[in-house]
């Protein structure tokens, strides 16, 4: 559980009672169902982080896009509705080489001109001879980003790094070192679903 959920879902309740006192537990109920979602929104399982030279997805919903860019790279685009789990993962061990936030839009997650519009923060992983850049986008109804690492922290794969609160986006961005596994419409897991495998040579 993020600790979020907890201060959330306690001012809530703490609402909720006092609407009970001063009217009746019937007033009340909207407070009590809004800290039920809060608890859930905030859940933050453990996950079994595969072995071997793949990088794994940094957050749990459908994805978007897989698609190849001009500078021979390839970029996968995950959208989180405010069901799934907004806890993100780094998608490689290594090092944080950069953290990089823009102010932008609040476009829909779900369309492509999130990508390049909206609110993100841009993050660089180095690790054994491969550069990963993730970025955490904001939606329409997500307003924070969280990121808790700093440029030269070392981070596992599959790593807990930060959380997008509400409906949000994920984009994930691979060199050509990378074999993409994923497709469009997969639903994945951060840190337990693997978006590529690492070519030899």
């Amino acid at each position: 559980m993020v600790a979020d959920g907890i201060y959330y879902a306690s001012g809530l309740i703490a609402g909720g009672l006092v609407v009970v006192w001063l009217s009746g537990v019937a007033y009340a109920v909207p407070f009590f169902l809004l800290a039920a979602f809060c608890l859930y929104f905030f859940r933050d399982p453990d996950r079994e982080v595969p072995a071997g030279p793949v990088a794994v997805s940094p957050a749990d919903g459908k994805i978007v896009a897989v698609k190849q860019e001009s500078d021979n790279t390839t970029r996968i685009s995950i959208f989180l509705n405010i069901f799934d789990v907004h806890v993100n993962r780094s998608p490689i061990a290594g090092r944080v080489s950069g953290v990089n936030y823009h102010k932008g839009e609040f476009l829909v997650a779900s369309k492509e001109l999130a990508s390049s519009q909206n609110e993100q923060n841009v993050v660089t992983i180095d690790g054994d001879g491969t550069r990963v850049v993730f970025k955490q986008i904001a939606g329409l109804i997500a307003r924070r980003i969280v990121f808790k690492k700093k440029i030269g922290d070392t981070v596992a794969a599959g790593e807990r790094v930060g959380l997008i609160k509400f409906g949000s986006r994920v984009d994930v961005i691979l060199g050509p070192e990378w074999q993409v596994t994923a497709a469009p419409g997969l639903r994945v897991k951060g840190g337990a679903s693997i978006l590529a495998v690492r070519l030899e040579g």
